[in-house]
This record gives C-alpha cells, sequence and structure tokens, in this order.
C-alpha cells in the first residue's frame, strides 16, 4: 500500500465510514454469548455485526473483510456437510452499503482466492452453505494457502468437533506491518487465525499463520492471540483458561480444496 493509501486508511479509521449495528445480535455463535470485544479504537470504526443461520461475522467497512467469523460448530453440523457437494455461488453482501463492501469485481484477477473465514464445509445445508460464499466472510488469501495449509486447519477443527461434540470457533484476518496491499477496494491482510474452543475441556488453542504459500503455521494460547491481534476474543474467559492450551492434531496439507 502506498503512502496516499496509508494515508487515506487512517482517516477513514479515525472516522468510520458508516454506523456500527447493535452489538450481539446473535449470541448463539459465541461463548456464553459474548461477543469479543475490539480493543483498538480505530479497528472498531465502520464495523457492522452480520448474523447468518451457522456463522455471525464482525464486518469491517475499512478492510471490506470480516474481522471475525464465529461458529458454534456441532458434530451433528459436520456429519451434515459431510454430505454436500460444493455449490460455489459467491455474492456481494446485499445488506452492506456500497461504500463498504466487497465485490466480486474486487477479486477478479487479482491472484487471491476468495477465502472463506467460516468455512463452506462447516455447512449443513444449502441456505447455510450459500450464505458462507457471501463476500462478507471472505478475505483475499494466497490460493496455495488456501488449498492446502488452511484446508489441513480447517480439517483438523472438523476432525477436532466430531471428537468433542461442540467447538467454538472463531477466525479472521490480520494487517500486520506498514506494507499491506490492497485488491481493488479490499485490504489484504498478512496473516491469519483460527481459534478453537472447546466447552467440555474448558481449554482452547489458536492457529496462526502468514497470508502466504507456506507449510509452516503456529499454534498459540488463547491469550497469545489476543495479544498480537488486540481484540478481546473470549471475554467471558478467565485468564487461566486463556492461558490453558487445547491439544489438537497435527495440521496435514491438504491435496486439494477439499470439503472447504
Amino acid at each position: 500500500m502506498g503512502l496516499i493509501q496509508r494515508s487515506m486508511l487512517a482517516v477513514l479509521l479515525a472516522a468510520g465510514v458508516c454506523a456500527s449495528a447493535a452489538a450481539g445480535s446473535c449470541p448463539a455463535h459465541y461463548v456464553d454469548g459474548r461477543l469479543p470485544e475490539i480493543q483498538n479504537s480505530r479497528m472498531q470504526a465502520a464495523t457492522t455485526e452480520l448474523c447468518y443461520d451457522e456463522f455471525g461475522v464482525m464486518h469491517s467497512g475499512i478492510t471490506r473483510t470480516p474481522l471475525w467469523s464465529a461458529e458454534h460448530l456441532t458434530a451433528g453440523q459436520v456429519q451434515a456437510a459431510q454430505t454436500l457437494s460444493r455449490e460455489n455461488s459467491f455474492h456481494s453482501e446485499a445488506r452492506l452499503p456500497a461504500n463498504a463492501r466487497a465485490e466480486l469485481s474486487d477479486y477478479a484477477r487479482s491472484g487471491y482466492d476468495r477465502g472463506h473465514m467460516a468455512p463452506n464445509g462447516d455447512m449443513p445445508d444449502r441456505a447455510s452453505q450459500h450464505q458462507s460464499f457471501t463476500l462478507a466472510n471472505m478475505v483475499p488469501q494466497d490460493g496455495e494457502n488456501n488449498r492446502h495449509l488452511w484446508a489441513g486447519i480447517e480439517a483438523v477443527v472438523r476432525k477436532q468437533a466430531l471428537k468433542e461434540g461442540e467447538l467454538y470457533v472463531l477466525t479472521g484476518p490480520v494487517f500486520l506491518g506498514a506494507n499491506l496491499q490492497k485488491i481493488g477496494n479490499v485490504l489484504v491482510p498478512s496473516h491469519l487465525y483460527k481459534v478453537v474452543y472447546s466447552p467440555r475441556q474448558r481449554a482452547g488453542a489458536a492457529f496462526f499463520v502468514e497470508n502466504r504459500a507456506t507449510s509452516d503455521y503456529e499454534l498459540l494460547s488463547i491469550a497469545q492471540l489476543e495479544a498480537r491481534i488486540g481484540i478481546n476474543l473470549l471475554p467471558s474467559l478467565s485468564a487461566v483458561q486463556k492461558e490453558t492450551v487445547l491439544r489438537l492434531p497435527n495440521v496435514k496439507l491438504r491435496k486439494s480444496r477439499g470439503g472447504k
């Protein structure tokens, strides 16, 4: 991103470009019904909460991406999703104003995938599958990352949901550094994260990866991730719970997109 673009972004972050929706409209997707708390005042600008059948999104009109997508992922949901074929239906989010949302044209010939945050492969029926293809649930993602490492992470989470019975999952982009890029009007994240919390074990963990072709990832405590990104992701948990790391299987790179 050039100097002018960074200056414009700073102005927009400071001023905001659209009103935020009332918080907590879809508490079922969040641990104890509590949404993450954004600690950076600039990040709060132009946010809109969007609710879908199987996931919730906090959308940023600045980045034109979600800040997070949240799921209460159950074993039954994963089992139902396994019976569905993938039907691509990418679309812009009509509930967002045109000056705050991503369009299909932003991604066209960009060199980046439209990367799901709440995965298509978690959706148990056609209605929720279609909802997952909203661009409000997408970020510009490196194609190799999306189809291999990230698909492997998603597979691990689904496997864990089957084992645990239920999980709460938060997935989002991270924008670190001074040289961020844009495709059209959409900001490209430097990193991605996926938080997994088990109510049964009262423990969680977070995958943290660079948005590039790589097989490397970090497995962090929830507390470690929160310190990096400036969001209190699970505000109802104690400090001890946020430090208690959930054991997860090793991630295997997927050979194709699979059920994503």
